[in-house]
């Protein structure tokens, strides 16, 4: 059976990712209605989720400001309470800082590949869509 404090920490997980969902749609219809003309799916049904957006000015304020923020100050504060109460977590940071010292070149190829990955499928899509 979890610990009050892990299921408080999930909820706390939960709460946050309900939060950010809605931005996170937002964004992710952005990217969508670019990928490709407007008049193919999914930039279609991402274009009009965009405008839906935009023609509703408390989206601005409560999904895509208030709602992150929200989500950033408990995220912080809770970090904040674990770092100065739990000895675990601080072991596992400084294992975990042990790790990227030793491995830190490897990490850094590994990150700039995935990156390089994200950025040729990016342009790949835009040069099949010109």
């Amino acid at each position: 059976m979890p610990t009050p404090r892990v299921t408080r920490t999930r909820v706390i997980a939960a709460v946050e990712v309900a939060l950010i969902a809605p931005a996170t749609l937002f964004m992710f219809a952005l990217f969508m209605r670019n990928v490709q003309p407007l008049e193919y799916e999914p930039a279609r049904t991402a274009a009009g989720l965009v405008a839906w957006y935009a023609g509703r000015i408390w989206t601005l304020w409560i999904l895509l400001m208030a709602f992150p923020l929200i989500a950033f100050v408990s995220g912080v504060r809770m970090l904040h309470t674990s770092w100065s109460r739990d000895a675990e977590l601080q072991a596992a940071l400084r294992v975990l800082l042990s790790i990227a010292r030793r491995y830190g070149d490897a990490l850094l190829v590994a990150g700039t590949t995935l990156v390089a990955a994200g950025v040729l499928g990016i342009v790949a899509l835009h040069a099949l869509n010109s």
